[in-house]
Order: C-alpha cells, then structure tokens, then sequence
C-alpha cells in the first residue's frame, strides 16, 4: 500500500454547508486530519482559536507570509486565509490524510503546487435555498450575505476545474458521497502502485512456468 498520505482540498458556495460535512466526515475517518487555517476574520460565536481556525491579525498574517509559513494564502470577502504548510506536509509524510477546507482561490493554488490534490466542490441544491442557509446562519448583515452571492457567481464560473461537484441537499447522502471518492482515490491509488507490481511478478512467474 502506498506509505503517503492524500491530499483532498473541499471548497464550496459560502452557505453550502462543505464546513458541517468536513465535521462528520473526520468522524468517519480515522486516517483523516484536518489542516487548520489561519484567518483574520472574527471568530463565530460557536468557533474556538486552534479548533475551527488560528484567528489572527492583519499583520500576524502578514508576517507569517514573509516567512513562507503557507502553502497558499488569499483573499476572500475582505479577509485573509491560509493554509500553514509545516503540518500538511509531515501529515503526508506520515501515510495520513489531510484535508483542506479552503476557498476556491487558495485550492487552485494548492492543485497547482500539488498535482495529486483531490479536488471536491460542495454546491446547494439551489441558490434559494445557498441564500436562505446564510441568512439562517444570522452571523452576517445582509451586506456581507449578498457579496458571499457575488462571490458565488464569480466561483461557478471554474467549479469545473475541481475533480468532483457534490450536492449538499441532504447531509447525511452529501457526507456518505465524499467518502466514496475518498475510498475510490485510494482504490485508484492501491491499483496505481501495488498492485501492479504484484500482478506483473504473477505474470511473469506463469510464463516461466510455461
């Protein structure tokens, strides 16, 4: 069995739920670790400092860019993410599973630095409904709801270039789907590696017996 890790960026719709699914999806996954981000937006009223993200100033962030603390960083409604790179990296190296749970800017970053990073988009099943999920939440005013809008017209633009779009409509199915192209990206890796090293010594042992 390959001894790396793999990488699987989720982004989605601000609203479409990728946060909530990440969280029963690590329940599911022993072998999973989430890479904690770092942000300069508020906490929410449930999110804790090193749990759901390393809330930090403008100019902490800044200085962790100067020294190349990131795999990627970007800009997103007026505030800045990004993924530290130390963690990921020995994550991997370990054999384990790290997920990214990132903006669309900042994935497309890491699918350029990271060929084999598996990428899955998480979508509503209608923009009424992406509205009416970000009004519920109740954490933002109405001026923030409508440019994570914008924002999403913007994303749907290059959804395409993400390996897999997952509807969120109802969790559980969303979750049990995500899991499925985890396991399938491992298949695909066993197959890819082991496997066909097995099959061609088998292969070969025949035709000398022959």
């Amino acid at each position: 069995m390959n001894d790396q890790g793999l990488l699987f960026v989720i982004s989605g719709f601000s609203g479409a739920g990728k946060g909530t699914v990440v969280k029963e999806l690590l329940k599911k996954y022993d072998n999973c670790e989430l890479s904690i981000s770092a942000t300069t937006r508020a906490a929410r009223h449930n999110e804790e400092h090193g749990r759901e993200y390393f809330f930090v100033t403008q100019d902490e962030f800044d200085d962790m860019i100067e020294q190349d603390k990131f795999i990627e960083y970007a800009r997103y409604v007026g505030r800045s993410y990004g993924t530290p790179k130390d963690y990921v990296l020995q994550c991997i190296s370990e054999g384990k599973d790290v997920i990214l749970e990132i903006e669309m800017q900042g994935a497309l970053e890491v699918k350029g630095k990271f060929k084999n990073a598996v990428m899955i988009f998480i979508v509503p099943p209608s923009a009424k409904e992406l509205k009416s999920r970000l009004i519920k939440r109740g954490t933002e005013t109405i001026d923030v709801i409508d440019n994570r809008i914008q924002q999403a017209v913007v994303e749907s633009d290059v959804i395409d270039r993400y390996d897999y779009i997952v509807i969120n409509d109802n969790l559980d199915e969303c979750v049990m789907r995500v899991a499925n192209i985890i396991d399938c990206q491992h298949n695909l890796t066993i197959h890819n590696t082991e496997w066909i090293k097995e099959i061609k010594k088998e292969l070969t042992e025949i035709t000398k017996k022959s």
